[in-house]
């Protein structure tokens, strides 16, 4: 990684580091046969001690396609019925997310319903200040594990953006580039929902939470006589904003069949790298391909980590077919080659698949399938879209 891509992430030195993540599928059906959610509602937003964390950590696995919620959605059938009502709904998050995404895309990156509060104007220093512990603590596991539970991602949005006043689209960027299981779609939700761009019920972040989920961090703060967030912050919504339209429409689905055929190589992302992929399992042996897309990692810096992952994954992929790895402009790097594909619900694929042309599309493995649904709120879209 270091040799082929350190010059694409934000720390070339440091760009063979790999994450608390085993990238590959043979690690994350490990990891889905390991599941077991008992407790998880009552254990899901633990800090510390880490022993005692209900999260599942399957997102990695999730949000890159090895794993697929469906498959997730089943496989916690027989769970105690609170824990396993709780962890669906999770799942149901998820989906929320990619619906959102497949239908506004790059519009999720500007405040959905409402401006973001104005912050506090005495703050001092950078949002996440290494002088506090909880901040500390939070932003070294970020960058150096990859992954993050999900208070600890709420702790840092509001920090960020409702007490410290900072643009939340920079938190965001700076979040999404260290995260393996890092989604625009689930990213800029989260965001949204936490620092009330998207609701506009801001969540405020105080020490009340860290003593609550994580109290040896207090316990050894330097400022833990002077907190800085020792009340609750400033966190009135800020105005209404004209937004996008989330109210009942379309939402891009892809094909609910397969499309075409006679596809040479299938195309993969970063959406889809499972041995279950649509593409791949259609035809087994067939070769495929990975464009390491130089333009968007260009832009983006992403962390190492999050390339070793994907890096992994690949490897061991080749292990049980032929697997081409390029570098470069994916509609350049494919422009002669008949592939298959999955349709992905991301903007990018579906801009890059009007230059690639696939010649064989294969189904989204949904959860949800997309239809005309109001996006306007979370609970809203689930009473309409729960599975039965």
């Amino acid at each position: 990684m270091r040799e082929h891509l350190g010059d694409l992430t934000r720390e070339p030195r440091e760009a063979g580091a790999a994450s608390a993540f085993a990238g590959g599928q043979r690690a994350a059906d490990a990891a889905l046969a390991g599941l077991d959610v008992t407790g998880y509602a009552s254990t899901r937003s633990t800090v510390l001690p880490r022993s005692a964390r209900g999260a599942s950590r399957l997102s990695p696995y999730l949000r890159h396609g090895l794993l697929t919620l469906p498959e997730v959605w089943s496989a916690v059938d027989g769970a105690p019925e609170r824990d396993r009502t709780k962890y669906r709904d999770e799942l149901l998050w998820q989906e929320f997310a990619r619906h959102l995404y497949s239908r506004l895309g790059g519009r999720t990156a500007r405040p959905l319903r409402h401006d973001q509060p104005r912050g506090e104007a005495e703050w001092v220093g950078e949002p996440w200040r290494s002088d506090m512990a909880c901040m500390a603590a939070v932003v070294a596991e970020l960058r150096e594990d990859g992954w993050l539970v999900n208070q600890t991602r709420m702790w840092l949005a509001s920090q960020w953006a409702v007490r410290a006043g900072r643009d939340w689209a920079e938190g965001e960027d700076e979040m999404f580039a260290h995260l393996v299981d890092g989604s625009r779609a689930a990213n800029r939700l989260g965001w949204q929902w936490t620092v009330g761009t998207g609701s506009g019920k801001p969540y405020g972040f105080s020490r009340w939470q860290v003593v609550r989920r994580a109290p040896s961090l207090c316990e050894s703060c330097a400022l833990a006589d002077d907190c800085p967030v020792e009340s609750w912050p400033n966190a009135e919504p800020g105005p209404p904003v004209d937004g996008p339209d989330l109210g009942k429409a379309p939402i891009p689905a892809g094909p609910a069949d397969v499309e075409g055929g006679g596809g040479d190589v299938v195309w993969l992302t970063a959406e889809s790298l499972g041995d279950r992929d649509p593409a791949l399992a259609a035809v087994p042996g067939r070769p495929a391909v990975f464009v390491f897309d130089e333009p968007l990692l260009a832009r983006l810096r992403l962390s190492g980590t999050r390339l070793v992952f994907l890096a992994q994954t690949l490897g061991e992929l080749a292990t049980t077919r032929p697997v081409r790895v390029r570098r470069g402009r994916p509609a350049v790097e494919l422009a002669d080659l008949r592939v298959a594909a999955t349709w992905t619900p991301v903007p990018g694929w579906q801009r890059l698949s009007r230059s690639v042309r696939p010649v064989e599309v294969h189904p989204w493995p949904w959860l949800v399938r997309p239809g005309s649904f109001a996006l306007r709120s979370y609970s809203a879209w689930r009473r309409h879209a729960l599975p039965r």
